[in-house]
């Protein structure tokens, strides 16, 4: 019994240090919770809708209180806010509810090759070129993909719409900040969508270690993502997004 009790605490401990690791990495650079906690799981043979819904469920709490710290720090354009919120809603919404009807796995190779093709190109500008910063025009399609590629997918949001709000030209800070505020009302409402279609079997040890790590981390990416200049974020962005993408896309490729 005692072994068992180790056992469990040891599997707890592990899913809070990588709750922190990718809250802290997705706090600072608008990404990568979802896509790490969700690569985690199905490794270990959580179902892609399960480890969506427990991801989500997750994300409901760390992404408020990133959402309060982004906001505290003053790194939310309210503006780019409005323009996100709706389309990225109504995405999530119908990416959750199709994952619980139809394999979208299918997708996932082409769109992972997107993403590595853009990190790749946001690692170049950032070390190449002095950051044109410009007001972002292709915003509401954005969140309507972003949504629907993260409810469907387990993860997207951040990579989505973060990368492609700085290929138009935005400016760091506020776009993660932004980015990462909204992300706390999408996630809300896709979890509430599993959770009308799965029930709340989904809430495992593994998700409550990611909440646990998750939830101390939520703090410190605002404040890392408000001292860290435009060049060195956009740099980080692009270096993150081409990793975690390329990897995804490997596993992805070797699957199929």
């Amino acid at each position: 019994m005692l072994e068992g009790i180790d056992v469990d605490l040891a599997t707890l401990l592990l899913f809070v240090g990588v709750g922190f690791l990718a809250q802290i990495i997705d706090g600072a650079l608008g990404m990568a919770f979802g896509v790490i906690s969700n690569t985690l799981l199905i490794s270990l043979g959580v179902p892609p809708a399960a480890a969506s819904a427990g991801v989500h469920t997750v994300e409901s709490f760390t992404t408020a209180a990133s959402a309060t710290s982004h906001v505290l720090h003053k790194n939310v354009d309210w503006r780019l806010f409005a323009r996100l919120l709706i389309p990225g809603i109504i995405g999530g919404v119908t990416g959750a509810y199709l994952l619980t009807t139809i394999d979208a796995a299918a997708a996932k190779p082409f769109v992972l090759a997107y993403l590595t093709a853009i990190g790749i190109y946001l690692l170049v500008r950032g070390i190449l070129y002095p950051p044109a910063e410009k007001k972002p025009k292709w915003v509401e399609p954005l969140g309507l993909l972003g949504g629907f590629l993260d409810a469907s997918g387990g993860g997207g949001w951040g990579p989505i719409v973060t990368s492609n709000l700085l290929v138009q030209g935005a400016t760091p800070r506020m776009v993660i900040g932004t980015v990462n505020t909204v992300e706390f009302f999408l996630t809300v409402t896709i979890s509430a969508t599993f959770i009308a279609t799965l029930g709340l079997a989904a809430f495992t040890v593994a998700t409550g270690g990611l909440l646990i790590g998750g939830m101390i981390a939520a703090p410190f990416g605002a404040f890392v993502a408000k001292r860290v200049s435009t060049r060195p974020l956009l740099i980080m962005v692009g270096f993150v997004l081409m990793l975690t993408s390329a990897y995804g896309l490997a596993n992805a490729l070797f699957t199929f």
